[in-house]
């Protein structure tokens, strides 16, 4: 018996004794940064936890050259090897960019046109099976923006088993310019669209690099919110980008009339403009000039805007081609826009919303067809104008855009499409004062935060346990679509894939409560491309 308690005393003290062992193991490895291995060096990130899930994060990892002095206004170069371990703990800095937008709340390290940088959450527990990506493209009209934005934040998706990846991309006129001497230069007779060919490098960095962070690299989805959202319809089109992805997420926004790309030549003008009015006599010159001072010129009155263009090399041709012969990506497709994409008064200016003023509106707008526009967004009443004019501006503005790259990828695509309407408004704001009302409707951009998980990182808005639950419910879609091509999973509203029921096209409707209704609004959108047919619109 002193024998068994002895025996049983020695297991105590052994076990103590490998229990601290193992818990001293524990705490080593957690206080060990994770490391990744890509084709340019060693990384070192950090770790943290969400939602008791371990994650790796690395930031401000170049994938690209710094796209100054001979290399500016050219495609991305490869990013230099460096040696030892690069500490990749910091966002890197953003594009070059006028304060514009007073939403956009940046972690990056300051402002250069060194910026070809992006960054990786991922899960820290490797499986057996690789877990998908996600990439992710920021908005702000290609003028703004950046990968490091608290919205964007990808921890809340990669503690739910998704490689999160957020990229910069060059912007305005150093991301869009194009000129003849570009043109001339260039292997390929093509010049703007850097921004979309940065993404296009990060994508094929993604390809090459992602497994090192335990993603597949095979299974890619892209996905981003208005320009974000207009890139991911471009990387669709384009025959450098559409046989690297798995499926692509759309909110708010493609690449098709009234928000069109320039044809080359157009494109080429407007450059030149550019290039007289800061007085630069050659490209050489325009290259010497302080980034600041480009970027300052931009601001100017009058001054032009740049977008995407025709190429001939990113684009062949305008992408509502390439999706009406059917030779876009084949991928699966989730896409929408929210309920206030746009408010009235874009289209009363300062009058008042009375059905007058809204008829003559109509009437200047449209000409010969404001009484076709007024059956299909009636105003016989003050109520029914700003619903009709809001309506009316926010297809305008991007719904329109996004119901087309919809219906063409259900006509001509080789796989599933998901549309959906998001119609949850934002709460008060924190600071609201008596008396105060929230929107009346989902406005641009605001459902970025509820798609993302990220709603805590806005301490805008006083959020409600509905909003945390629309936020639970559209997560789970992506993160589902993300994974599988499908947003269906348990604990979700069915989610139907487009298709015609009940005189209209099955869309699903995201907010309180969710649920799949057909969407009766088709015909605004074939008037509206019947009208935009007729009348080109560039971006």
């Amino acid at each position: 018996m002193l024998r068994h308690a002895a025996r049983s005393s020695r297991r105590l003290i052994v076990g103590v004794v490998l229990g601290m062992a193992s818990l001293a193991t524990g705490l080593a490895i957690a206080a060990t940064p994770p490391h990744a291995t890509v084709q340019t060096g060693v990384l070192e990130g950090r770790r943290m936890q969400v939602d008791g899930v371990n994650l790796n994060v690395f930031q401000g990892i170049p994938y690209a050259a710094p796209p100054t002095g001979t290399r500016r206004w050219k495609p991305p170069q490869p990013a230099a090897h460096w040696n030892g371990v690069r500490q990749a703990t910091a966002f890197g800095p953003r594009c070059m960019q006028r304060s514009i937008f007073s939403d956009m709340r940046f972690r990056s390290n300051g402002m250069s046109e060194d910026c070809l940088y992006l960054n990786v959450w991922a899960p820290a527990n490797a499986t057996s099976r690789k877990p998908p990506v996600l990439v992710y493209f920021f908005g702000g009209g290609f003028i703004a923006g950046d990968g490091s934005e608290y919205r964007y934040d990808g921890a809340s998706l990669a503690a739910r088993g998704i490689v999160t990846v957020t990229v910069n991309y060059r912007l305005g006129v150093f991301g869009f310019m194009a000129l003849p001497a570009l043109t001339a230069e260039s292997p390929h007779h093509a010049s703007g669209n850097y921004g979309l060919l940065d993404q296009n490098a990060a994508l094929r960095w993604v390809r090459a690099n992602i497994a090192q962070f335990g993603g597949d690299p095979h299974h890619i989805t892209i996905g981003g919110e208005s320009a974000g959202s207009i890139s991911v319809h471009a990387q669709m089109a384009s025959p450098l980008s559409r046989k690297l992805i798995a499926g692509a997420i759309g909110e708010s926004g493609a690449l098709i009339a009234p928000i069109s790309p320039l044809p080359l030549a157009a494109a080429e003008q407007r450059g030149t403009q550019f290039m007289q009015q800061v007085g630069a006599e050659s490209l050489k010159a325009l290259r010497s000039m302080p980034a600041d001072a480009l970027l300052q010129a931009t601001g100017a009155k009058d001054t032009v805007h740049f977008g995407p263009d025709i190429d001939g090399y990113f684009l062949t041709e305008r992408p509502v081609d390439t999706f009406r012969k059917g030779e876009q990506a084949h991928v699966p497709l989730l896409v929408g826009s929210n309920s206030q994409e746009g408010f009235y008064t874009a289209i009363l200016k300062d009058a008042t919303p009375t059905p007058a003023h809204y008829k003559a509106a109509l009437q200047k707008m449209f000409g010969d067809e404001a009484s076709t526009a007024l059956k299909l967004y009636p105003g016989k009443n003050v109520a029914q104008v700003k619903r009709s004019a809001t309506a009316l501006a926010g297809d305008l503005f991007i719904a329109h855009s996004t119901w087309r790259w919809m219906n063409q990828q259900r006509e001509t695509g080789k796989a599933p499409v998901y549309y959906y309407y998001f119609d949850q408004a934002r709460p008060l704001k924190r600071d609201a004062r008596p008396g105060d009302t929230p929107n009346p409707g989902a406005v641009h951009s605001g459902e970025i935060e509820y798609a993302l998980g990220n709603l805590d990182t806005n301490r805008v808005y006083a959020w409600t346990t509905a909003d945390h639950n629309v936020s639970r419910i559209m997560e789970g879609y992506f993160a589902q679509f993300i994974k599988h091509g499908n947003p269906n999973g348990r604990g979700l509203p069915y989610w139907s894939p487009v298709r015609k029921a009940r005189g209209g096209l099955l869309r699903q409707h995201i907010g309180t409560p969710t649920r799949n209704y057909p969407d009766q609004n088709a015909a605004r959108q074939r008037f509206l491309t019947r009208y935009f047919a007729h009348r080109p619109s560039a971006f």
